[in-house]
């Protein structure tokens, strides 16, 4: 499954049941085009998986953003069940966010 986009009325369902990654962006942000591929690639590599990845953009998801405290982009969050288990702040090495992954499916 490639990378959906989500908006402030589609996300609450979007994320409600199994592991989600959400990568909150913008369009104007530069570490965020370069979290952008690495997102992208880790989802591809990761889709024989029981994971969804979504991306957010804060400019047009500003509720989504703030119930989450979002204040950084970009800010990679992972959610099971639509519950925070784990959050990385900046460009995420493509390690790190696999590891993420995993820990939440685990």
């Amino acid at each position: 499954m490639p990378v959906a986009s989500l908006n402030d009325s589609e996300f609450d369902a979007a994320v409600a049941a199994g592991v989600c990654v959400v990568d909150f962006w913008a369009t104007w942000c530069g570490p965020c085009r370069m979290m952008a591929p690495i997102f992208e690639s880790v989802a591809a590599e990761m889709a024989d998986r029981p994971v969804k990845f979504f991306r957010v953009d804060v400019d047009e998801a500003p509720a989504s953003a703030g119930r989450f405290g979002v204040q950084s982009i970009p800010t990679l969050l992972v959610l099971k069940d639509g519950a925070e288990v784990d959050v990385s702040v900046g460009v995420t090495p493509p390690a790190k966010l696999r590891k993420m992954v995993e820990a939440a499916l685990s």
